[in-house]
């Protein structure tokens, strides 16, 4: 038999009666210490009870209980770090391989040839593109210098492409070589955009800038449309969707090439009819 203590605990209210023979203030004085008061229970409630338990056996059990209640929360805690981690790690490996995987360009790409001349130097950029007009690669080619400055400035290129082919955004390379001060620099012929230069390197990425990332802060001209009437340009973008023409012109159009500003150099002529009669 298993030996437990049970404390109950209650609130009692009752009622004191005292028959006093003299009322004075001595003698209210020392009304609760006397006993010949008649005593009536007006209200007994349960408060609280406790049990314990006497047997050595019985709080054993219960302190295993508690523990095996412990070790289970722990280990669905575990569990749950231990998922939050796999997810963790499922994410950064899905990054990493997509950070690591390289986009090659297409076998026939769009792009575009600018040359220019700088101090004296001529200076042609290529540039390749994907489908969807981004950039992919650059190629450099230079005159009137010496076979270490020409491998430099292709490997150079070619580092640039890969670059571009794993991710990096065109704005490091931009803000990393714009404004790099090294001969030959000068006044910049050819461009109608860029008419100075520190060095190749600004020149070639203030022309990639503004070509692809519509950077005029780096052009020393104003965009050749930039006057023109804002409804034309909103009447072109309203009626793109329906104009099969100009979505060809835009897949086939490099987009360096127009200065990602294709809209305002296309004019859509398939509604005009053209009078071909002679005079008499």
């Amino acid at each position: 038999m298993a030996k437990y203590l049970v404390e109950t605990y209650y609130n009692c209210s009752f009622k004191v009666s005292h028959y006093l023979d003299n009322v004075d203030e001595a003698e209210l004085s020392n009304l609760e210490k006397r006993e010949d008061g008649k005593f009536e229970i007006l209200d007994v409630k349960l408060d609280n009870r406790k049990t314990k338990s006497l047997d050595k056996n019985s709080k054993n059990i219960e302190d295993k209980k508690q523990e095996s209640k412990k070790i289970d929360l722990i280990s669905e805690n575990l569990k749950k770090q231990s998922a939050l981690r796999e997810d963790k790690n499922t994410f950064l490996k899905k990054q990493n391989d997509v950070a690591n995987k390289r986009f090659s360009m297409p076998d026939r790409r769009k792009g575009y040839i600018q040359k220019v001349s700088i101090g004296n130097h001529k200076v042609y950029l290529h540039t390749g593109e994907y489908e969807d007009g981004k950039i992919g690669e650059i190629f450099i080619d230079t005159s009137k210098e010496g076979e270490l400055v020409k491998a430099l400035m292709n490997n150079f290129a070619i580092a640039v492409s890969l670059g571009l082919q794993y991710g990096v955004p065109l704005d490091e390379f931009v803000s990393a070589y714009v404004e790099t001060k090294f001969e030959p620099s000068g006044k910049v012929q050819g461009n109608d955009r860029i008419l100075s230069a520190t060095s190749i390197l600004d020149y070639i990425f203030r022309e990639l800038a503004i070509s692809y990332l519509n950077r005029e802060d780096l052009a020393h001209t104003p965009s050749i449309g930039s006057g023109n009437d804002k409804s034309k340009d909103i009447e072109i973008y309203e009626n793109e969707d329906q104009n099969q023409f100009l979505k060809l012109v835009k897949d086939i159009t490099s987009k360096g090439f127009v200065r990602n500003n294709y809209k305002k150099k296309l004019v859509d002529l398939s509604d005009i009819r053209i009078n071909l009669k002679g005079k008499k």
